[in-house]
């Protein structure tokens, strides 16, 4: 829309891609996951969210082209948040995935054979993912300080437990099963973090709307499916880089070039998860649509039959932010 096209009659909110499909959503997310974003400045960002809002009121400043238009939008779904439109704390962002994420399990991955190394690295994972899952709750349903602390605490818990007790467990198996305890911690904790930091939507539904966005109420049963899609894909994110690398990892390090440089073999690790991550974290993001959907007759009954008083038959599925 550049030279004498109208750009003050851009639909900057429109999907650039197909989100029904799961290329469309992975175009969209290695958009938006781009690590590269995570190094701009906040007046960067707060520049490109005054240019998304100016475009949304129709009110486009002369001279600016769809390609500005589109990197702003890229910049603001990157760092703002869907519900709040606040600026998100930079760890806690998508786009800070690969950079913080490969840091993280490289270094969870390479030291794994001392109690001591596995409980702190296990600590900072943990404490990385209860920002992560905090930064990319559907904030609609707010959650207390002490709710909070209780789900770092929970998660915290049961992936140091899991990792200490399969790390003795493991002293007498094959090394390469001692490897992937990393893993099972992560998923397991995953399995715990992400429920326990977003129990406000579980308890006490999340924000349900029809297809023009009207609110139609709050539903448990749709919290648990949005929740339930992201621990898949969270353990989905992790899964290539901590169960191939290790298998990777164990071969390598028997060269003698490898025995030479053992003080590289951290750092290799982590710029090796680095790669994984980059394909991953948007392949990941893309397992489920961002705004998911459910049929009418699945929702509990009192709301399915709130629905259908005010709609009668006219409403088939509901939709809602899931997270990421």
């Amino acid at each position: 829309m550049t030279g004498g096209m109208d750009v003050s009659k851009f639909d900057i909110d429109a999907p650039r891609w197909d989100q029904s499909t799961f290329v469309g959503r992975l175009r969209h997310f290695f958009n938006i996951t781009d690590p590269r974003t995570a190094l701009l400045s906040d007046s960067e960002l707060d520049q490109a969210k005054r240019l998304v809002g100016s475009c949304r009121a129709g009110n486009v400043p002369a001279g600016t082209t769809e390609e500005q238009l589109h990197y702003a939008k890229k910049l603001y779904d990157s760092a703002f948040h869907p519900d709040t439109g606040e600026r998100m704390n930079l760890i806690g962002r998508m786009s800070f995935q690969v950079p913080g994420g490969m840091a993280i399990t490289g270094f969870m991955l390479q030291f794994y054979r001392t109690v001591p190394a596995v409980v702190f690295w296990q600590w900072v994972n943990q404490s990385f993912n209860a920002l992560v899952n905090y930064t990319n709750r559907n904030a609609a349903s707010p959650i207390t300080p002490k709710q909070i602390g209780v789900a770092y605490v929970t998660a915290t818990t049961t992936a140091l437990a899991t990792a200490v007790g399969l790390n003795l467990y493991t002293k007498k198996a094959p090394p390469l099963v001692a490897r992937w305890v990393p893993f099972a911690a992560v998923a397991t904790a995953n399995c715990v973090n992400i429920p326990m930091m977003r129990q406000q939507e579980i308890l006490n539904g999340i924000a349900v709307v029809d297809e023009n966005d009207n609110k139609l109420g709050y539903s448990r049963r749709a919290a648990v499916k949005g929740i339930t899609q992201v621990v898949v894909s969270r353990i989905t994110m992790a899964a290539p880089g901590m169960i191939v690398l290790p298998i990777l990892m164990q071969r390598i390090e028997k060269y003698p070039f490898m025995q030479r440089i053992k003080f590289l073999h951290g750092p290799l690790q982590v710029m090796m998860v680095g790669v994984f991550l980059i394909y991953m974290v948007p392949a990941a993001c893309s397992l489920f649509p961002q705004r998911c959907s459910m049929a009418v007759s699945h929702l509990e009954p009192g709301l399915r039959d709130s629905i259908r008083a005010r709609f009668g038959e006219g409403v088939g599925y509901v939709y809602f932010n899931k997270g990421l």
